[in-house]
């Protein structure tokens, strides 16, 4: 078996070492200029450096997108921009633009060039014309099948890297211009509006209606995703939050290496999709992969995109002669609750909020109402920095 990578989004440092610590095996991010999540706080130089030594200093792999459609006030800067990429040591860039697969060739750059999605790649042609100008990777249209996978892989021999988990476009990847018609904001250069998501009043009715598609999910696909040949497991969600990365890129790290070790059962597949399905706010789907999606795939009268509160707190300290946590709190509890820990280093563990929680400065509350507030209180096992406390819901025994 080739090696699996499961590769995650980072829109900024926390977001990158949170996705490291839970089990990413690289990251993937944007710079400030040349990448299309323009709305996302995205990696200075001196961020991308630290990163990448972040990163290294894990055994993980950082690839920087350089993925928008080249103008030519574009580029100006960009070699001097991917020689710095180079010199720093990131991995790859991810690149939809010729122009950029000739300059990395023309700078005989160390780093790799992987093709973004932003290239609609759907077939062993294509994918053969990017090997040729030096590709290592393509990472496919979101849009393709088990089979055009499959033929891909035969044929060509190159790595795939396919989405997993994420947000999907109402268009072929990289072909919309919606946003650009309704807003004049380019979304092949990093301003998509996100047009498909408006809810419009449909003519001559008293009803909505909008051209949404439900999210991308794999959960159930990922054995058979494993055995076509895909290489790379991408995680879609450069914007989405700490506890949306740790949660996401935990569950497919253990559904990974389940198929692995030859350990996955179907309880623990419905387990994990009923976890995905409390940390995000739209339902989700697997959409291409068998089959050209439908009305069940898509939201075409509205649609309710109500965020939980499952996600308690993060915790920052673990005293073990005391056996005291301290949590940065994210919404509210407070004592008697049930809830649910969970780390990159440690199974999901149920435990009860006790009667005495502490602020920071030791004086006992009844409730943790205060967002990011500091709190402080006993518990009956280790915990370490960057494990997170959420509500809980689900216990695998609920699907056996």
């Amino acid at each position: 078996m080739e090696k699996l990578e499961l590769l995650a989004p980072s829109g900024d440092l926390e977001r990158l070492k949170i996705a490291c610590l839970y089990g990413a095996d690289a990251i993937y991010i944007g710079g400030q200029n040349y990448s299309l999540r323009a709305n996302a706080l995205n990696f200075s130089i001196n961020d991308i450096r630290e990163a990448v030594n972040f990163a290294h200093s894990l055994n993980k792999k950082v690839y920087v997108t350089v993925n928008i459609v080249f103008h030519d006030k574009d580029l100006d800067g960009v070699e001097e921009y991917l020689k710095v990429l180079d010199e720093i040591g990131v991995d790859a860039i991810i690149v939809s633009d010729v122009v950029i697969m000739e300059l990395w060739k023309k700078l005989n750059l160390k780093l790799e060039l992987h093709v973004s999605t932003q290239a609609s790649s759907l077939n062993y042609e294509t994918v053969r014309f990017y090997q040729e100008l030096g590709a290592t990777r393509v990472v496919l249209a979101r849009e393709a099948s088990k089979e055009d996978i499959k033929r891909i892989k035969d044929e060509t021999g190159i790595e795939i890297e396919c989405f997993v988990h994420g947000a999907m476009c109402t268009s072929i990847s990289g072909r919309c211009v919606l946003s650009n018609y309704a807003t004049n904001r380019d979304s092949n250069r990093g301003g998509c509006a996100q047009v498909c998501r408006f809810v419009f009043d449909a003519l001559n009715t008293n009803q909505i209606f909008s051209m949404t598609p439900k999210d991308l999910n794999m959960v159930s696909n990922i054995n058979e995703m494993i055995n076509i040949g895909v290489n790379s497991f991408k995680v879609e969600g450069r914007m989405r939050s700490v506890y949306y990365i740790a949660t996401v890129i935990d569950v497919y790290r253990r559904l990974i290496d389940k198929v692995v070790n030859n350990t996955l059962t179907d309880a623990y597949t419905k387990y994990s999709l009923s976890i995905l399905n409390r940390c995000a706010n739209r339902d989700s789907t697997d959409q291409f992969f068998n089959g050209l999606p439908g009305k069940n795939e898509q939201y075409f009268l509205g649609r309710d995109e109500v965020s939980n509160k499952d996600f308690l707190g993060i915790v920052q300290s673990y005293d073990e002669e005391t056996g005291f946590v301290t949590l940065e709190q994210r919404n509210y509890f407070k004592p008697g609750d049930v809830v649910e820990f969970f780390g990159p280093d440690m199974e999901a563990k149920t435990f009860k909020i006790p009667e005495f929680i502490y602020d920071e400065d030791g004086n006992l509350i009844e409730v943790a109402n205060h967002p990011k507030m500091i709190v402080k209180f006993k518990i009956d096992f280790k915990l370490s920095q960057f494990d997170m406390m959420r509500i809980k819901v689900f216990d695998i025994s609920d699907f056996l």
